[in-house]
């Protein structure tokens, strides 16, 4: 499986762009605290789909997945935290992209997860 073909990793893609642009009205200040972490959660998304992808089995593709789902988790409690803090003012538009990678991840996961049973 190519994880360029699929559409969580395109969409993961996608939330990176949208994050980093977010990124760029954070204090300078916070470019090596929060925002870095920021940072590596959200590429830490779209990069464990493809190292599990890139993996010889879904029982591997399938821990990395649950990687990107927790990086998933991690990104959104940081955006969070930025908008308490009064980093950013809206994040509604990632919330959007952040709430479509989870519900293609999930459905992903699932599939896998089923692949796995059967092969048991």
């Amino acid at each position: 499986m190519y994880h360029r073909d699929l559409n969580v990793w395109k969409e993961g893609i996608e939330l990176v762009k949208m994050v980093y642009m977010l990124l760029e009205h954070f204090p300078k200040n916070e470019e090596f605290a929060l925002s870095f972490q920021i940072r590596k959660s959200v590429v830490s998304i779209p990069s464990n789909i493809a190292e599990g992808c890139g993996r010889d089995s879904d029982k591997e593709l399938f821990h990395f997945l649950g990687i990107s789902a927790g990086s998933l988790a991690e990104l959104e409690t940081q955006l969070i935290i930025a908008k308490e803090l009064g980093y950013v003012d809206d994040i509604s538009e990632v919330e959007n992209k952040m709430m479509a990678v989870q519900k293609l991840l999930t459905g992903f996961r699932k599939y896998i997860k089923n692949n796995i049973n059967k092969d048991n």
